[in-house]
C-alpha cells in the first residue's frame, strides 16, 4: 500500500454514495465527463421531480386510489395528496415543518372525507409523543448501563387499567400477579407474541387476572412481580436449540469477568444446567443483590423464537419472595430496599432491549444531540429537514434507518420485509413525501449515474432475461461480473435505447437514501463521533455490550468548528480525498493528480495559520481542511515517488513544509525531499534540507535518526569538514545474538517461515522465542512489539487519560482524548503525570496495574488490548523492568505519544530469579535473513539503552549447506 493511504482511508471512513458537487466535478473532472455528470445529476433530479409529481397525483405503481380514498388538495403546499387521515395528518405535518407557504383556504380540512378503516391508527402526534419519551429515556440510560432512566412509568388513565397484551405502548412490563400464576411449561398461541415483534413491553397471557403496578397504592409491599425481558449474549450459546415456551430459571454468576452482576439463565429442569445466556445488564443490576441475599426465587418461561439465531430471545419472568421467620429486622429493612429499588428500576425501565427500538431511538438521539449542539452549522432548510424526521412514523422510520445502515444503495421495495414495519410500501411513499429517499418506479427511466447502481439489484437469472430479450444474442455470459459488463456496454454504445425500461421492468420499484439525506446524515454522523471510523453501529455495540467505553466528563469551551464554512471547507477536503481514494481504486491515475493538483492550490491560497484554529485549541487542527489536504498530498507524494516523477515530488514537499509549519508529518516530509533531491542528482541541496531538519523540533523519532544518518552520509569533506555531535551517538554497538533456522520456503518478499525446535512450522519471532525458551537461558516472553507497552501505559495512566480537561471530550463514544499523542498532552496533565510516575518509580507499579485492571476490564481505551494479554504476563513485565526503567519508559510516552507508538522491539522477555526473589526483563529485535534494521527501530534500541534496558538484535540465518 502507498504511503499515507492507510491514514487517509481512516479519515474518510463511510464514503458518501452522493455524487461529486458541481465545483468539485467541474475542477476534478475532465470537461467531457463534468458536463456529463452536470446533466446526470439534472436529469436524475427531473426524474425525482417528475415521479415526485407523479406520486402527488395518484398512487405509485399506476394503481387507482383505495376503495373511500379520493384526492385532496393540500391546503398548505397545494399538492394532491390522498384522503385517508393518516396520509393528511403526515404530509401536513412534513409541509409545517419545511416551513411551506401557509394558504389562506384553511377551511378545505372540513371538507375531506377520509377513508374509513377497520381499526382506529394513531395520530402521528401520538406516535410522536411516544417517540419523543423512549428517545429521552434511551439518550440518558443506553450508552453506560449504570445511567438511569426517566422515561415517564404511564399515565394515570392507563396505570388504573389492566396490563393486557398490547395494552401500552413502549410501557414498562412489570406487573403484579393477583392468586394466578403461569405454568413454566405451558406453551402459548402465536397470536400473543405479535407484541414482542413490534416492540411493546407487554407480553402476557390472557388467562392471567393482571394489574399494573402503577396501580396498587401498597406496590412496594407486592409479594410477586412478573417481568417481561429478554436473554441476551445468545452469540456464546448458539449450539443451543431454543423451544418455545420452555420454562427458565436464573442464577449468579458473581466471577464474570465482564459483569459482577452477571445473570446466567438456565433451562429449568436441565440436570447439566444448560446456559442460554444473560439478562440484560440494566436488570441484573438491580436484581442480583435480591439473589445473593436470597431474598426472591425467579422463574419464568421463553415467550417466542427470534427471527435471527443470534438475536435477543424475548422472555417472561417472574420474581417472587421468599419467606423467613427467623430473619433480623435489619436484614429484613436492608432487603426491603432493595426490593423497593428492584420495583422502581422496572417501573421506569423496559428490559426488552430490541434492536428495532433502540436501533431507531439511537438514530433519533444522535441527530438531536447534533442539533442542539451545532445548530450554527447548519442552514433553515437543512434543519427543518433534520428535524422532520422525528415527525414521520415509527414505520418510516424504521424503514429509513434499516436502508440508510445496509450496503444499498438501491432496494427493491418488494424485497423489504421487516416484522417491525407494517406497511413497507406506505412508509416508503412518506419517506418520498419527506424528501429522505428517492423512488424510482416501473415507469421511471435512470439516469445513467444510477444505471449500474441499479443493476446491482438484479440477480444473475434475471440478467440473463433480459438479454434474452435483446435482439442482439449476448446469451454466453454466465458469471455475475460478466452479464453486468456486457450490460453496462449495452448502455452505454447505445445500442439499446430501452434498455433502461426493460431493467426498471425487471427490478419493479426501487428506493435508495437522497442526496440530501446522505450529505446531511454524513455530516451528523461525523460531528457526533469526530472521526470517520464510528457510525451508528456504535450505538448497538454499546447495547449489546460487545463494546463499552470509559467515563469521563465532556468539559467544552470551544467548538471544533467555530463557522458553518469551516465544516463546508473540511467537508469538501473530504470529498476530495474520497475522490482520490476511489480513483486509486481505479487505477485512474490521472483523476488522482487531479485531486493532488486542487489540493495544492486550495493549500496555496490559505493563509499560513488559519485565523479560527488559531483561537481554538491546538489539537482541533486536525478538523481542518489543511489538515486534510496534507495528507491527500502526502499520499500524492507516495504516487510521484512510485512513478518516479520527483520533480512534482519536491514541488509539493516544498510546499507542505512552507505551509505547515507544524505537525510530526514534517519529519517524513523533510526526509523524502532530501530523498528526492539526491535523486534528481541535487546532493548539496539535499543535504543542506537534511541539516534543517536535524534542528527542527517538530522531526522526532525514526525520522530524525535517519536524517542525522543521512547528514553524516552526505556531509564528508570536501561538503562538510566538521563532524556533527552526535555521530558517536548514531555509532553505537548494539548487542547481537546470532541463531540458525531451517527455512521452509525462500522466495523474495514472501515472509520467512521455518522449521521450529519443535518440528512444527513457524515465523522467525517464534523460532526466536523457541530459543531464547530453551538453550538462550529459560526466558518466558511473547511477540507483542509495542503492543504490551502501550497496554501498559493505558492501564497505569489511565486516570491521567481519562482526567477532566477542558475540550478534550466532546462525545460519549471516544477511548482517548482529543489531544492524546499531542505535545498539549503532556503540558495540560503534567502534574498528575509526574505524580503517577513518582508512585511508579518507588515500586508501587504492581498495585496500581491490579487495581486499574479490576476496576475498567473490558472497557475501551486507545492501546489497551485486554484479551491479548493476561494480568500474570503485565505483572511479570513489570516487575522485570523494575520502576526506575519503566517510570523513564512511561514518560516518553507521554511526552509525545504518536512519534514512538511503533517501532518498538519484537520480542519482550522476562524470567523469574528464584535464588534473588526479583526477576529481569530484555527486549529483543528479530531480523531474519537479509533484513535491516528501520530507522524507527534504531531510534527505539538508543532511547531504551540510554534507559537502562537490556535490549539486543537476534539475526536468523539460514542453516549452512555443511550442517
Amino acid at each position: 500500500m502507498l504511503r499515507g493511504r492507510e491514514s487517509l482511508v481512516r479519515l474518510i471512513g463511510r464514503r458518501r454514495r452522493s455524487p461529486l458537487p458541481e465545483s468539485l466535478a467541474a475542477a476534478l473532472l475532465p470537461r467531457s465527463h463534468s458536463t456529463s455528470h452536470k446533466a446526470d445529476d439534472a436529469g436524475a433530479g427531473a426524474s425525482a421531480s417528475a415521479s415526485e409529481a407523479a406520486a402527488a397525483a395518484g398512487p405509485s405503481s399506476g394503481g387507482s386510489p383505495g376503495a373511500g380514498e379520493e384526492l385532496v388538495a393540500c391546503p398548505v403546499c397545494g399538492e394532491s395528496i390522498r384522503g385517508s387521515d393518516y396520509s393528511v395528518n403526515t404530509h401536513l405535518d412534513l409541509c409545517l415543518t419545511r416551513g411551506a407557504k401557509r394558504k389562506l383556504t384553511q377551511s378545505s380540512l372540513l371538507d375531506f372525507r377520509f377513508s374509513k378503516k377497520a381499526t382506529v391508527e394513531p395520530t402521528l402526534d401520538s406516535l410522536n409523543k411516544d417517540d419523543e419519551a423512549e428517545n429521552k429515556g434511551l439518550a440518558d440510560g443506553d450508552v453506560s448501563s449504570d445511567g438511569d432512566r426517566n422515561s415517564d412509568p404511564g399515565s394515570p388513565e392507563d396505570s388504573t387499567a389492566p396490563l393486557l397484551p398490547g395494552c401500552l405502548h413502549d410501557s414498562p412490563g412489570i406487573s403484579k400477579m393477583h392468586n394466578t400464576s403461569i405454568p413454566s411449561n405451558i406453551v402459548l398461541p402465536n397470536a400473543e407474541y405479535d407484541e414482542v415483534e413490534n416492540g411493546s413491553s407487554c407480553v402476557l397471557s390472557a388467562v392471567t387476572t393482571l394489574g399494573s403496578i402503577d396501580a396498587c397504592p401498597d406496590a412496594d409491599s407486592s409479594t410477586t412481580v412478573a417481568v417481561d425481558t429478554v436473554i441476551v449474549g445468545r452469540r456464546f450459546r448458539e449450539n443451543i436449540e431454543l423451544q418455545e415456551g420452555v420454562g427458565i430459571t436464573v442464577t449468579r454468576d458473581p466471577q464474570n469477568a465482564k459483569d459482577p452482576d452477571a445473570i446466567k439463565v438456565l433451562y429449568a429442569g436441565s440436570e447439566c444446567g444448560q446456559m442460554l445466556g444473560y439478562l440484560p445488564r440494566e436488570l441484573a443490576k438491580v436484581l442480583a443483590p435480591l439473589l445473593d441475599t436470597h431474598f426472591v426465587e425467579c422463574e419464568g418461561f421463553v415467550v417466542g423464537l427470534p427471527e435471527q439465531q443470534l438475536d435477543n430471545v424475548p422472555i417472561h419472568l417472574t420474581c417472587q419472595k421468599c419467606k423467613d421467620d427467623n430473619q433480623r429486622y435489619e436484614d429484613l429493612r436492608y432487603q426491603q430496599s432493595l426490593w423497593e429499588n428492584f420495583l422502581g428500576a422496572v417501573r421506569n425501565g423496559n428490559f426488552l432491549r430490541l434492536n428495532s427500538a433502540r436501533y431507531q431511538a439511537n438514530f433519533n438521539t444522535m441527530i438531536t444531540d447534533v442539533m442542539t449542539n451545532h445548530t450554527h452549522l447548519f442552514n433553515d432548510k437543512e434543519a427543518s429537514f433534520l428535524g422532520s424526521f422525528s415527525l414521520l412514523s415509527n414505520d418510516s422510520q424504521w424503514l429509513f434507518v434499516r436502508i440508510y445502515t445496509r450496503k444499498g444503495p438501491w432496494f427493491r421495495v418488494s424485497s423489504l420485509s421487516y416484522s417491525e414495519i407494517s406497511d413497507v410500501e406506505h412508509a416508503a411513499m412518506e419517506l418520498k413525501l419527506a424528501g429522505y429517499i428517492e423512488m424510482l418506479s416501473c415507469t421511471d427511466v435512470p439516469s445513467e449515474y444510477d444505471i449500474k447502481e441499479i443493476l446491482d439489484v438484479l440477480s444473475v437469472p434475471e440478467m440473463k432475461e433480459i438479454l434474452k430479450e435483446l435482439p442482439k444474442d449476448n446469451t454466453n455470459c454466465t458469471r455475475r461480473h460478466e452479464l453486468l459488463s456486457t450490460l453496462l456496454s449495452i448502455y452505454n454504445n447505445g445500442t439499446c435505447t430501452s434498455l433502461p425500461k426493460r431493467i426498471v421492468k425487471w427490478t419493479g420499484t426501487c428506493i435508495k437514501t437522497s442526496n440530501m439525506a446522505d450529505e446531511l446524515l454524513w455530516r451528523v454522523q461525523r460531528l457526533f463521533f469526530l472521526n470517520g471510523d464510528q457510525d451508528i453501529s456504535s450505538f448497538l455495540l454499546v447495547d449489546l455490550g460487545l463494546v463499552k467505553f470509559p467515563d469521563y466528563t465532556c468539559s467544552i469551551s470551544h467548538r471544533i468548528f467555530q463557522e458553518r464554512n469551516d465544516l463546508l471547507e473540511y467537508e469538501e477536503a473530504i470529498r476530495v480525498a474520497q475522490f482520490m481514494d476511489e480513483s486509486l481504486d481505479n487505477d485512474n491515475m490521472d483523476l488522482v493528480s487531479r485531486c493532488a493538483d486542487l489540493s495544492e492550490n486550495r493549500l496555496c491560497t490559505m493563509l499560513k495559520e488559519d485565523s479560527s484554529i488559531a483561537e481554538s485549541p491546538p489539537f482541533y487542527s486536525c478538523f481542518s481542511s489543511t489538515w486534510v489536504y496534507s495528507k491527500v498530498l502526502t499520499l500524492g507524494v507516495s504516487v510521484y515517488e512510485r512513478d518516479r516523477r520527483y520533480s512534482d515530488a519536491i514541488r509539493t514537499l516544498k510546499m507542505l513544509l512552507s505551509k505547515v509549519s507544524s505537525g510530526r508529518r514534517r519529519g517524513y516530509w523533510t526526509l523524502r525531499l532530501s530523498v528526492d533531491l539526491e535523486h534528481m542528482n541535487r546532493p548539496t541541496e539535499s543535504l543542506s534540507i537534511a541539516e534543517g531538519g536535524v534542528i527542527d523540533p517538530w522531526v522526532r523519532a525514526g525520522s530524525k535518526i535517519a536524517l542525522q544518518r543521512r547528514v553524516l552520509r552526505l556531509g564528508k569533506p570536501p561538503r562538510r569538514w566538521k563532524v556533527p555531535s552526535y555521530a558517536d551517538s548514531l555509532r553505537r554497538n548494539i548487542k547481537e545474538v546470532n541463531i540458525e533456522g531451517r527455512p521452509l520456503n525462500c522466495e523474495i518478499g514472501a515472509k520467512n517461515v521455518f522449521y521450529g525446535y519443535d518440528g512444527e512450522c513457524c515465523g522467525v519471532e517464534q523460532l526466536a522465542l523457541q530459543y531464547y525458551a530453551d538453550e538462550g537461558g529459560g526466558w518466558q516472553g511473547t511477540h507483542s512489539e509495542g503492543g504490551i507497552w502501550m497496554t501498559i501505559f493505558g492501564l497505569l495512566m489511565w486516570d491521567v487519560i481519562f482526567l477532566e480537561v477542558c475540550d478534550v471530550f466532546q462525545s460519549k463514544f471516544q477511548t482517548a482524548p482529543l489531544d492524546f499523542g499531542t505535545d498539549d498532552f503532556y503540558k495540560s496533565r503534567k502534574d498528575l503525570i509526574e505524580s503517577q510516575l513518582k508512585r511508579i518509580q518507588d515500586g508501587m507499579a504492581e498495585e496500581m496495574l491490579i487495581s486499574s485492571w479490576e476496576l475498567h476490564q473490558g472497557t475501551s481505551c486507545r492501546g489497551v488490548n485486554w484479551d491479548r494479554h493476561s494480568m500474570a504476563d503485565l505483572r511479570a513485565v513489570v516487575a522485570g523492568v523494575g520502576g526506575h526503567r519503566l517510570a523513564l519508559l512511561l514518560r516518553h510516552l507521554a511526552l509525545d505519544y504518536n512519534s514512538w507508538s511503533s517501532g518498538m522491539p519484537d520480542l519482550l522477555l522476562w524470567r523469574f530469579l528464584d535464588e534473588r526473589g526479583g526477576a529481569e526483563a530484555k527486549l529483543v529485535e528479530v531480523k531474519g535473513p537479509k533484513d535491516q534494521l528501520s530507522d524507527q527501530q534504531r531510534a527505539w534500541i538508543f532511547v531504551l539503552m540510554d534507559f537502562g534496558f537490556d535490549v539486543e538484535i537476534c539475526k536468523v540465518s539460514l542453516v549452512s549447506k555443511r550442517r
